[in-house]
């Protein structure tokens, strides 16, 4: 993967490099791709994360999965931005079957998920390729239509439960705010023209949905570090205040969304875990 025109890559570079290096220390990697923000373009070095699906010879046994989760526990203690890394292992043979789950690290934790639709997506509308062949041909096609239905499900079965006053504490956390608005936006998109967009362009979609304007300059502020806009982050109030304009806008727009996509949500329940 070349850095010379990138300065971002030239600042993750050396941290993909080892831990490719790693895992095939332990097993037999046929590739290596990253989606998500860094193959988009909107990567923001310690704020977003790195998504990355590795394909490998077979289905890891458990002494290899151990060691897998040793991998990363080791890059997070030596090299802090490894926090942010997540990778989902796809054995060969098993990647043709989009509905199976596989052995993944994410947010410090080690279980078992599928490649996502939107993950699929990402992956076949620009992987960053940093080692073995490109995914085109080896993962299965998403059409719209299943595109499309799950992003839907998302909406219905996670997010609208966590705009529910049993989850009004999460909003005035930082995370819940910016994901919670940025996947609303982006999500609104995919259901009406069929695109993935990135979280910058979320953040002016945003703007067209009528978005509370002072929570949309907080989410820009901080994540692109844009100085210039007012920081409201120690006016008394505020982060309560947020997160009720955060938090109606996202649960109002959603009931919206999913109506006019054809019928009304499920009611939101409080027995809902965190999302993966």
């Amino acid at each position: 993967m070349s850095t010379e025109e990138d300065p971002v890559l030239e600042q993750v570079t050396p941290l993909l490099e080892r831990f490719r290096s790693d895992v095939e220390a332990v097993v037999p990697l046929v590739a290596l791709w990253a989606h998500g923000s860094l193959a988009l373009g909107d990567y923001q070095v310690g704020r977003s994360d790195l998504d990355l699906v590795a394909l490998v010879g077979a289905a890891p046994t458990d002494a290899q999965q151990e060691e897998l989760r040793s991998v990363h526990g080791r890059l997070i203690a030596e090299v802090p931005l490894a926090r942010t890394l997540h990778c989902t292992y796809v054995p060969r043979g098993a990647e043709s079957d989009p509905a199976r789950a596989h052995p993944t690290w994410a947010q410090g934790e080690w279980f078992e998920r599928p490649v996502t639709p939107v993950s699929r997506r990402e992956l076949a509308l620009g992987a960053a390729v940093l080692s073995g062949p490109p995914p085109g041909g080896l993962l299965p096609e998403v059409s719209d239509q299943e595109l499309a239905g799950f992003v839907r499900a998302e909406l219905a079965d996670y997010w609208l439960r966590v705009t529910g006053d049993a989850k009004a504490a999460l909003w005035l956390q930082d995370i819940w705010v910016d994901l919670g608005m940025l996947t609303f936006a982006r999500a609104s998109v995919t259901l009406r023209d069929g695109r993935l967009i990135t979280k910058r362009e979320a953040l002016e979609e945003l703007r067209s949905l009528g978005a509370p304007a002072e929570v949309v300059d907080d989410i820009r502020r901080r994540r692109y570090r844009t100085d210039l806009l007012a920081d409201p982050s120690g006016s008394a109030g505020w982060p309560a205040r947020r997160a009720e304009l955060a938090r109606e806008f996202v649960r109002t727009g959603i009931t919206r969304l999913l109506a006019h996509q054809g019928g009304p949500p499920p009611e939101p329940s409080a027995d809902t875990g965190p999302a993966r």
